[in-house]
């Protein structure tokens, strides 16, 4: 005997919760499911923030929000007039979640807590009767003329309408494949850059507070933070590289070359502070004046990579190893081998391609009543918060959607 449901969500993560109590509150009269494959849902909203839960970002313009978004930039503009970061803040507030800003912009819970969040998906799924049925695992999906079959791990169940909310799922995009959709081939996005170099073998923990990265034989260049790691180099500089170069970064397998400057600045004019130094500070050791704000054992490194010993005084110190210490200021290259994932943001570029979606109403263009919410689909973003507000903007125009029709 099948299950019947008027709805059905395929997915008990961010975006599937949020999708299921947003219809099930504008549509008590129907029945409303969440089928996850899991033991418990809402893992990702669990660990991420490092447990904490990060919301969404404090970017309140809709063109400014969608830079965030390497691949999704374009087509997120309409939705996010629709539902964004307000009304991601008005939607938790009206349900007792407070949330706050941090410095970077990023938005969590008041409480410091992810359990915050889950316990109020649960208790908003409780309240509007969504029945959320754990260890259901889709094994196929047949759209038929006016509703959907889902054979499951736990028996066969019918809806009039479907959505997939299943964020990066192989097996869940090969049944879309399999329906008629076509699949972007998922790439790891947000990564941090694997290096083994001297200049930053022993400083891990150093953060250089504004830098610009690029990519040598790529347009790809970034601005902001990095850090070194015990690895190599991380923090939004390497991660925005990482999330727009995706897929060139896959193509180079990893391995290619970075060239970073460290001040911002060009060679000409660091060069000629640099010869002003030489004056200032003729008697001082050139290790120990730290310039440019930078950290003094990054400065450390790079001074001593410029073939300048411990002991040399800048009176010392003559004009090719002053052009090294430019370059390494300016221009310092190192070599990337591979890539770590970024604490425990898995996050990839891939899946649903995006011309196959009405943004309007985020449903196929292929299957009717067949919607898809959050990372199930070709979209992705820089860390942050980005990805969350994605799956809240993407699940509410699904509901919004679903009420109108």
């Amino acid at each position: 005997m099948n299950t019947y449901k008027d709805i059905i969500i395929i997915g008990g993560g961010a975006a599937g919760f949020f999708a299921a109590i947003n219809i099930a509150e504008q549509h008590p009269e129907k029945s409303v499911a969440i089928l996850e494959r899991g033991k418990e849902g809402l893992q990702k909203v669990k660990i991420s923030g490092g447990g904490r839960c990060n919301v969404t970002h404090a970017e309140f313009i809709p063109s400014d929000l969608v830079s965030n978004y390497p691949r999704g930039e374009k087509e997120l503009l309409g939705p996010f007039h629709t539902f964004m970061t307000g009304d991601t803040i008005a939607w938790f507030e009206e349900r007792g979640v407070e949330l706050k800003i941090e410095e970077d912009g990023r938005m969590f819970p008041v409480s410091n807590s992810s359990q915050t969040i889950i316990d109020c998906f649960l208790h908003e799924a409780k309240k509007h009767n969504v029945e959320v049925l754990y260890n259901h695992s889709v094994k196929s999906i047949d759209a038929r003329e006016n509703d959907f079959l889902l054979d499951t791990s736990q028996g066969v169940f019918e809806c009039d309408k479907l959505i997939i909310a299943t964020g990066s799922n192989p097996k869940i995009w090969k049944l879309l494949e399999n329906l008629g959709h076509a699949i972007v081939q998922p790439v790891p996005s947000l990564f941090t850059f694997d290096i083994k170099d001297k200049r930053i073998k022993d400083i891990p923990g150093v953060v250089a507070k504004d830098v610009e990265v690029k990519v040598l034989g790529t347009d790809l260049v970034s601005e902001g933070p990095l850090l070194i790691t015990h690895v190599g180099m991380s923090a939004p500089a390497i991660l925005k590289l990482s999330a727009f170069g995706a897929i060139e970064l896959a193509k180079l397998n990893y391995n290619f070359k970075i060239e970073v400057n460290f001040i911002k600045q060009d060679y000409e004019w660091c060069l000629s502070v640099l010869k002003d130094s030489k004056q200032e500070y003729a008697k001082k050791s050139v290790v120990n004046t730290t310039h440019f704000e930078l950290p003094k054992r990054l400065w450390k490194q790079l001074v001593l990579a410029s073939n300048i010993s411990e002991t040399e005084r800048w009176a010392d110190i003559n004009k090719s190893q002053l052009e090294a210490l430019t370059l390494q200021l300016t221009a310092a290259q190192f070599h990337v081998t591979g890539k770590s994932t970024f604490k425990e943001e898995f996050v990839t570029a891939g899946g649903v391609d995006l011309k196959e979606i009405n943004f309007k109403t985020f449903e196929s263009k292929r299957i009717p009543n067949l919607y898809l919410a959050g990372e199930v689909i070709n979209v992705d973003a820089v860390t942050g918060g980005f990805n969350f507000q994605n799956a809240w903007t993407g699940a509410y125009i699904v509901s919004q959607s679903i009420a109108k029709s």
